[in-house]
This record gives C-alpha cells, structure tokens and sequence, in this order.
C-alpha cells in the first residue's frame, strides 16, 4: 500500500524573502504568514499549503532555457486571460522569458527572484 503523503508546503530558495513573498501575495492574493521575516516568508493557503520563501546566501537565479544554473522546479497558476495576467504580472516585477514554447496556450515568466513559472490559458 502507498504511503498516504499530503503536500503542505513549496519552497523556494531566493535572495529577499520578503520582496519575493510580496510579489507572490500580490499575484495570488494568498496571506503571508504571520512568523514571515528576512529569513523565511509564507503564504497560507485555505486549504494549508504553504508557499515558503526562504533566504540563500549566494543565491544564484535559474538559467532557464539553458542549464548552467537549472531551475530545480517551477510553479504553474492557471489564470482566465493570458494577456491580461501576463500584463499585470510584468508589472508586479516579473519577466518573460525570451523562449516561449507555446505562447498560445501558456507563458513562461520569472518571478523577480528569477524562478521560472508559467501561466496557463485555465
């Protein structure tokens, strides 16, 4: 039988808990944790899973397409209108990508920490 393992929090290393945790809570919307500070920050989610930001000295963002410094993992958000989340996402502090595989149907873009994640057409 499988062990039964419920996911309760993603973390990404970066530079400025804090700014890359802001970013976030003003794309999604989703609360900081209250214990949030320089070193590790959250957001909650109703149903408990936490998004978690936690510092790393030396941080040194994901090269995306290339592997140089690989990207470990990216988060996906589906989102009603691509154009209008990629617009309002680039003004939060994100980027694009220069490679877009399938521009049509998702976007990939990189949080201010330079973590790639991808916004797709839900």
């Amino acid at each position: 039988m499988p062990l039964q393992m419920k996911l309760s929090a993603i973390t990404l290393d970066c530079p400025d808990p804090l700014a890359l945790a802001a970013f976030y809570q003003q794309a999604t919307g989703l609360e900081p944790h209250p214990k949030s500070d320089s070193d590790f920050a959250g957001l909650n989610r109703e149903d408990g899973l936490l998004i978690g930001f936690q510092r790393v000295d030396d941080y040194r963002a994901p090269s995306w397409p290339d592997q140089d410094v690989p990207q470990q993992l990216h988060l996906c958000f589906d989102v009603a209108d691509l154009d209008e989340a990629e617009a309002r996402l680039l003004e939060l502090g994100a980027g694009k990508a220069d490679q877009q595989p399938h521009e049509d149907r998702w976007r990939v873009l990189t949080d201010p920490a330079g973590h790639p994640f991808c916004i797709i057409r839900g």
